[in-house]
């Protein structure tokens, strides 16, 4: 389970699951790869929503985006964005499309269209769910993600490296949020 057992969570979880079937268990192929990576956020849902919706300018988190460009469209469904990467990391660019961003659900899927890097038709989906406890109300985020495993690479490799920049995408997320929940 994702939570904690608490009486007040009991509500969220069904919800939550039904999210994870649809959006977070894809048929791998045998050289693709995948994970599921989970942050817990002490910040309300709409708080950390405003930030992961904007599409132009992920860097407000992601701390290995040094600049953001959209190429195509105007940061909707469909648009096609630039980013230049931060120097110590094995890319300089990748461009990526948002193939799905919904406000209702909170869910955005963005799919890698190019660049030079080594995930080849990596794409990740982002969903949102809010969890109300005693303290207050969190949001956890759900990130997933396939990718084709490169041919001199093996599975535990590139989900080590994916696992790695998300799991540090999603920690800045927390911070971000969270200190602007508390202003």
């Amino acid at each position: 389970m994702l939570y904690n057992s608490s009486q007040n969570q009991n509500q969220e979880i069904p919800k939550a699951q039904e999210m994870i079937r649809k959006y977070h268990s894809p048929i791998l192929s045998p050289n693709q790869c995948g994970s599921n990576l989970l942050q817990t956020i002490d910040a309300p849902l709409p708080v950390v929503w405003s930030v992961i919706r904007q599409f132009e300018n992920p860097q407000i988190y992601k701390r290995f985006i040094k600049s953001c460009t959209v190429l195509a469209g105007s940061g909707g469904i469909g648009s096609v964005r630039e980013v230049k990467i931060v120097s110590g990391l094995p890319a300089k660019s990748s461009m990526e499309r948002l193939d799905n961003l919904d406000d209702d659900l909170y869910v955005m899927i963005i799919s890698n269209v190019g660049g030079d890097h080594r995930l080849v038709n990596y794409k990740s989906t982002t969903t949102l769910h809010e969890v109300e406890e005693e303290k207050g109300t969190k949001t956890i985020v759900i990130e997933s993600y396939v990718v084709d495993i490169p041919s001199d690479s093996c599975k535990e490799d590139t989900c080590l490296f994916a696992d790695t920049i998300i799991g540090c995408n999603l920690r800045s997320l927390a911070n971000v949020t969270e200190k602007m929940a508390t202003r």
